[in-house]
């Protein structure tokens, strides 16, 4: 890379500016990062979030670099880094600060929060994983002290992790979504049942593939979806919801159908009515933080990465359904458009940051 100064990337000028293509350093890693050479970024709700909104508190610095999902290949070594080599395929996530997002061309990357890609997983597919899976899995198995942003469910790889919640049922809001997806095929490793969703009927096929047992309609009233609820548990308490799109009606719908003492991940900041709420009924809402890359998350993030690539292997995690968008990161500004109009369904936007001109 020492011939190399400068590379492309997806640029953010000011606060309310527009997304430009144009020229950024290459970083060079520290003793614990690699150097990717990026060939999938994937786009989020939050990269169009963080534009002109209270998420803008995320950016350190304009012009500012996004992207929180990547793939590729790894073309330089920190000093310490012992765990990777030059050329090997990896999968991870990046943060909010230039030299570690994801829309451009090379980032860098903490080397103990990467996976290698196993085969038959294409780099497109494994961009689709890291923020959405993150979400999830920072809001069950986090048991950091520090942080009220998870439910604090026994992780897989502690005793009783994948036995404890045997039968025991599920209710994620938003399956179609990225991250609605890897809430259910958690759920399902976890051995939660039933599982139940919602989400557009065109998309049951593909949630049921992954895991869920029930697929409701998103567009039912909240009153006859709290009706459906005890007769698909079996009449059994509805201890653990997942709202993976967290908007006022669906946050209202979540903590109705909670069980008291239950548990609920919501993924933007609560807006639960206060008179939904009681004192007495004992439930827990956590509001969580999907990076492995912050600092309070890292521990819990390392012990994901240690075993994603096992996990690919086995199927216990399966990639997002992807579109490829035309023009490398020229093409992702029409992409953030598309998910802030709500245009996007069961399917994680591409970019291929290699292919801009």
């Amino acid at each position: 890379m020492a011939h190399l100064a400068t590379q492309k990337a997806l640029l953010l000028p000011a606060r309310a500016g527009k997304w430009y293509v144009g020229d950024a350093p290459i970083p060079r890693p520290g003793p614990q990062d690699v150097l990717v050479k990026v060939l999938a970024a994937a786009l989020n709700p939050i990269d169009w979030k963080l534009v002109d909104s209270p998420f803008t508190a995320l950016i350190p610095e304009f012009p500012f670099i996004s992207g929180t999902d990547g793939a590729g290949i790894v073309e330089d070594v920190g000093l310490e880094v012992t765990t990777l080599q030059k050329g090997d395929k990896i999968v991870f996530q990046g943060w909010f600060s230039n030299p570690y997002a994801t829309f451009q061309q090379y980032c860098l990357v903490p080397a103990p929060v990467t996976a290698k890609i196993p085969e038959g997983i294409s780099f497109d597919q494994a961009a689709s994983i890291p923020l959405g899976l993150a979400t999830v899995v920072l809001a069950l198995w986090d048991h950091n002290p520090r942080t009220e942003k998870s439910i604090r469910l026994t992780p897989p790889w502690e005793e009783g992790g994948l036995t404890q919640y045997a039968g025991k049922p599920a209710f994620i809001i938003g399956g179609a979504s990225s991250v609605g997806q890897y809430a259910i095929q958690i759920a399902k490793y976890q051995g939660f049942s039933p599982i139940i969703t919602t989400a557009s009927p065109h998309n049951a096929e593909l949630l049921k593939s992954l895991g869920a047992t029930t697929v409701l309609d998103r567009n039912l009233p909240a009153s006859q979806i709290l009706a459906e609820l005890p007769k698909l548990t079996g009449g059994k308490p509805l201890e653990f919801v997942y709202d993976a799109i967290s908007l006022a009606d669906t946050q209202s719908l979540a903590y109705e159908a909670l069980a008291p003492g239950g548990s609920l991940v919501i993924v933007l900041p609560e807006l639960i009515p206060s008179e939904l709420k009681k004192s007495s009924d004992g439930k827990k809402v956590a509001n969580v933080f999907g990076n492995v890359q912050h600092p309070e998350c890292r521990p819990c993030g390392e012990e994901l990465y240690k075993r994603l690539t096992v996990w690919l292997e086995k199927g216990i995690v399966k990639p997002n359904k992807v579109e490829i968008l035309p023009g490398g990161l020229a093409g992702i500004p029409e992409g953030l458009a598309r998910l802030e109009a709500f245009k996007v369904s069961g399917t994680k936007l591409i970019a291929r940051p290699q292919e801009t001109a």
